[in-house]
């Protein structure tokens, strides 16, 4: 994955993980898919990691079998269950730039990755988000879950925006509209830095993570996405509303103490390397970014 281009310059690169627990019936034609899309259309050198997280089916062993007919597709066993857990073992270990996430069922539309994670590869942020909620989302779920997921973003928002520095908000300064949008990336080095202070292994570890990097002033890029819901998903949407309830109050309670606080965050400089500093009024000379053909 750590591709050179022509004048020997390392090309920035992504990791996916797609965490897995007990989807042997969707994970061969689901990895199938993913792979054959970011071949033809990602302009990155890319791998894709399945994170099987204490599946009792078959799935670790349908899991081993993209692995072997397909060269950006790995795979990962963990003995303990959660969502979490799982994203943060394969995200500290990742040797790529930018380390992403999305759901098996693959219910977020593609279209949606390269805008996801291009600002963090172009260094301009430092986590990106996928909001379901945003105005220009094109989603398609039943009303229970529209219900329960609007009711938790706006409860995370009211909770946590009691505190000015956590309050959910994009890099245009507009509120975050989706914390739990499992379409997520983030830059390896920033996470890294943030991962020691993460508690939540299951689902809230996504808020959790959002709520850290707008705590220490990251940037915080949020992208409209196109999702059809999983009908065949596993997620106990009320048991997740519960624990995200009981997680916001561990971060209300981290943010009074100062635990939320990170002083070791990388910081994005002033101006990128690939940009010569130049006398005021002169243009800026900016070297192309590279793609893969």
């Amino acid at each position: 994955m750590n591709e050179t281009n022509a004048g020997g310059v390392r090309r920035r690169s992504v990791e996916i993980v797609v965490p897995v627990s007990n989807e042997a019936h969707v994970l061969a034609d689901s990895i199938g898919r993913l792979d054959a899309y970011l071949e033809d259309s990602f302009p990155f050198p890319f791998r894709i990691t399945i994170a099987d997280n204490a599946s009792t089916d078959a799935t670790w062993t349908v899991a081993t079998g993209p692995t072997l007919r397909l060269p950006h597709v790995h795979a990962q066993r963990l003995e303990q269950k959660g969502r979490g857990r799982a994203l943060k073992h394969v995200w500290s270990r990742s040797t790529a730039d930018v380390v992403a996430c999305t759901d098996i069922g693959l219910s977020t539309g593609l279209d949606g990755f390269l805008p996801l994670v291009a600002p963090l590869l172009s260094g301009h942020s430092d986590l990106a988000v996928g909001s379901r909620l945003h105005r220009q989302s094109a989603v398609v779920r039943g009303p229970k879950r529209e219900f329960i997921s609007r009711c938790c973003n706006l409860l995370l928002k009211a909770g946590l925006g009691a505190f000015p520095h956590s309050r959910l908000r994009s890099s245009a300064g507009t509120p975050t509209s989706d914390a739990q949008c499992g379409f997520k990336a983030v830059r390896t080095e920033v996470f890294r830095a943030l991962a020691p202070h993460t508690e939540d292994t299951a689902w809230f570890f996504d808020t959790e993570l959002l709520v850290l990097a707008q705590r220490n002033e990251l940037r915080v890029h949020e992208v409209p996405v196109d999702r059809v819901d999983d009908p065949d998903s596993r997620v106990d949407i009320v048991r997740s509303a519960l624990d995200d309830l009981k997680g916001m109050a561990r971060m209300l309670r981290a943010t009074v103490t100062g635990r939320t606080r990170v002083h070791a965050v990388p910081r994005r400089t002033t101006v990128p390397q690939n940009v010569t500093p130049l006398p005021a009024g002169a243009a800026t000379a900016v070297e192309p970014m590279e793609y893969a053909s």
